[in-house]
């Protein structure tokens, strides 16, 4: 016969889920595995682990490691969660998964953004991820959110910035992001003069090749038509 576990015991191994969570994920654009994936990284906060990897949250879902690591990448591209760096006593950076986004979006009323602006956000994420070549980390999601966000970056601006990475091969986010502050500090707000900032500049560098002999490396038409629009 089992081991007698006692009331208390039970009541010790419990968490809190909202009702507003089980009742209106799906109106946040969110499927069944996403929903597994947040409450498990809820229960292992719970548990004094704020930044289980991937491999710690598929052991205990049907999915792979892999297939986490995605979900994670799209929960914080739709801004259900992000991750925070902070020193401890020690000085040591501690990274931590928030769920705060995912509260204020449920316990806030009419705070959603026009879903026309929230679609072109998005398709950010896929241009980065073309360029890259790869899936962005879930640390790359969270910069494009803070450019959006933090900073109020227009998508349009970000998109002129990568582009200017891709065509002086510097494409990595620093650089990006460097691009950014720059046009902050001189007041660039259109994407008409970003394109004159980066002529301007690329103008001025010793080696500049010509649009034909960059051509021949990348196809770059595809960014000029990002660019059709204005921020």
């Amino acid at each position: 016969m089992g081991k007698y576990q006692s009331f208390q015991d039970i009541l010790d191994n419990q968490i809190v889920v909202p009702k507003q969570l089980l009742m209106h994920y799906h109106q946040l654009n969110m499927d069944e595995t996403e929903l597994v994936v947040l409450l498990q990284i809820h229960r292992f906060g719970t548990e004094g682990n704020d930044f289980p990897t991937p491999e710690q949250i598929a052991e205990h879902l049907s999915i792979t490691s892999q297939d986490c690591s995605k979900v994670l990448r799209s929960l914080i591209q739709k801004r259900l969660m992000t991750i925070e760096q902070n020193h401890n006593e020690h000085q040591v950076l501690n990274e931590r998964y928030s769920l705060e986004p995912l509260w204020e979006k449920l316990f806030t009323v009419n705070t959603a953004r026009p879903q026309k602006e929230t679609n072109y956000e998005d398709n950010i994420f896929p241009l980065f991820e073309q360029e890259f070549g790869r899936p962005l980390s879930p640390f790359e999601i969270e910069t494009i959110n803070i450019w959006l966000d933090e900073e109020e970056q227009s998508p349009a601006l970000i998109k002129a910035a990568l582009r200017e990475a891709v065509l002086m091969s510097k494409l990595n986010f620093k650089y990006i992001d460097r691009i950014l502050r720059e046009w902050k500090k001189k007041g660039i707000r259109t994407v008409e003069q970003a394109r004159e900032q980066g002529r301007q500049f690329r103008q001025g560098q010793p080696a500049q090749r010509t649009q034909n002999q960059e051509r021949k490396k990348r196809d770059i038409s595809l960014y000029y038509n990002w660019l059709e629009e204005d921020s």
